[in-house]
């Protein structure tokens, strides 16, 4: 085998060093002007987590204690048309849909108009489908006027849709129909917007299994 001169050997080990050295300056000089990032948590102004004693008495059940039985939440789903005219409200057990007074009655009337037979008559199919056997009708109005009044009219309103609801609802319902006055408020009454939604009739059914 023939060695390598010694002279060769040295050149070979300095151009090595070289490259190596050029590698780790240049390296350096990159990332010389960064500021490296703070992991989240470890910022000054980061609080330590709150110690849990595992063994603390307060985690634990008293003796023979039981947990409740899992329970699903009623979430509310309010949708409202543009104008403002109709409401529903859907939950996991019941559907409410509330409409203004001004499209089923004139001002301080509780007679119904030519146009709210047909918004009734389409309520009461649904109540159809969703085979329910209570109905309620609650009748509110706003703040102006005597609450004895808005008693007597609100429950007038009430009665007046739970009679044409029935004209086309399945025989056998049960109604529950109150007049509310200005209780209730879903609105500010210190606006005549406001005002305009809580003069309104309530009609409620439980759900339909889907």
């Amino acid at each position: 085998m023939t060695e390598t001169p010694p002279r060769l050997v040295v050149i070979t080990v300095a151009a090595v060093f070289l490259v190596t050295g050029a590698h780790v300056l240049g390296a350096t000089a990159a990332r010389a002007d960064e500021t490296p990032g703070v992991p989240p948590g470890t910022e000054p102004t980061a609080s330590a987590p709150v110690a849990i004693d595992s063994n603390s008495p307060g985690l634990k059940l008293p003796q023979g204690a039981t947990l409740a039985a899992p329970k699903v939440l009623d979430i509310a789903q309010v949708v409202e048309d543009l104008g403002g005219e109709e409401r529903r409200q859907d939950t996991n057990e019941t559907v409410m849909l509330a409409l203004q007074a001004e499209v089923l009655f004139p001002k301080n009337s509780a007679t119904l108009n030519a146009q709210a037979n047909a918004r009734i008559r389409a309520i009461a199919a649904e109540i159809n489908n969703a085979r329910a056997t209570r109905v309620r009708v609650f009748g509110f109005t706003d703040n102006l006027g005597t609450y004895e009044h808005g008693k007597v009219l609100s429950k007038q309103r009430a009665d007046a849709v739970q009679r044409e609801l029935s004209k086309t609802l399945a025989a056998g319902i049960t109604f529950d129909i109150r007049g509310y006055s200005e209780d209730y408020p879903i609105a500010d009454n210190a606006t005549e917007d406001g005002r305009r939604k809580n003069r309104r009739v309530e009609i409620s059914f439980p759900r339909g299994s889907d």
